[in-house]
């Protein structure tokens, strides 16, 4: 029970945050719910049938190939999930009449990102105890946060906008930019200090997401101070 109250408890902590940050118009508590269980079991289950699929065409032979390990950083892994999470919220979250501002599409993007890593998590501190535990909480997790928030802040721009097939298209190119560069450098950490790379990316993941957030914040019509 305390494993798995260790790989929750940033979950809830990230989606609170982001859910109180919402400060104009909040969404409804059923829909983010529904939108984190989508993440947590439809995304999970679409990621492993593409694992499946593209485990058998782009296989990794050479576990000490650059290339190899890029492909299967940024096509592999990174593609699949953020695929998956993309799915969700342009189906299910962005057609809704609650999706009514530019925030809520890194609220609902967010809330699947969550949902997707509380499944994860959970299967990694279960497997490996506390210190995996501790460890994917100041790392793996935000960092899916972030991805949701680059992801969410264009679709929730593209809401709004004649080019919405554009910036839906640029919200999962960057989303799955940032986690194929933090997924690629530990993935080559045969090469001495190369992880290193993967904190700066996940920085600057933190910084870019602080930014949509506030520029969401600030230009949402339901903001009166304006």
């Amino acid at each position: 029970m305390q494993l798995l109250l260790l790989a929750v408890a940033p979950i809830l902590a990230i989606s609170t945050y982001i859910y109180l940050h919402d400060k104009h118009e909040k969404e409804p508590i059923g829909l983010l719910l529904k939108s984190f269980f989508l993440g947590a079991i439809v995304s999970v289950l679409i990621v492993l049938t593409l694992y499946l699929f593209t485990g058998r065409f782009i296989p990794v032979t050479d576990k000490f190939s650059i290339v190899q390990q890029f492909i299967q950083a940024f096509f592999v892994v990174a593609l699949s999930e953020e695929f998956s999470k993309y799915v969700i919220v342009k189906y299910f979250a962005q057609p809704k009449k609650e999706f009514n501002e530019p925030y809520d599409g890194i609220m609902y993007a967010v809330m699947v990102s969550m949902g997707f890593a509380c499944t994860e998590n959970i299967l990694y501190v279960l497997g490996g105890g506390t210190e995996v535990a501790i460890l994917r909480a100041f790392t793996a997790v935000p960092a899916h946060a972030t991805f949701g928030i680059l992801m969410g802040y264009f679709m929730g721009k593209a809401k709004f906008s004649k080019n919405r097939f554009q910036l839906n298209m640029a919200g999962l190119f960057l989303a799955t930019l940032f986690h194929g560069a933090y997924d690629f450098f530990l993935f080559i950490n045969f090469i001495p200090g190369i992880s290193i790379g993967a904190f700066i990316s996940l920085i600057i993941g933190l910084i870019l997401s602080k930014k949509a957030m506030l520029r969401h914040q600030n230009n949402s019509h339901f903001n009166t101070d304006k």
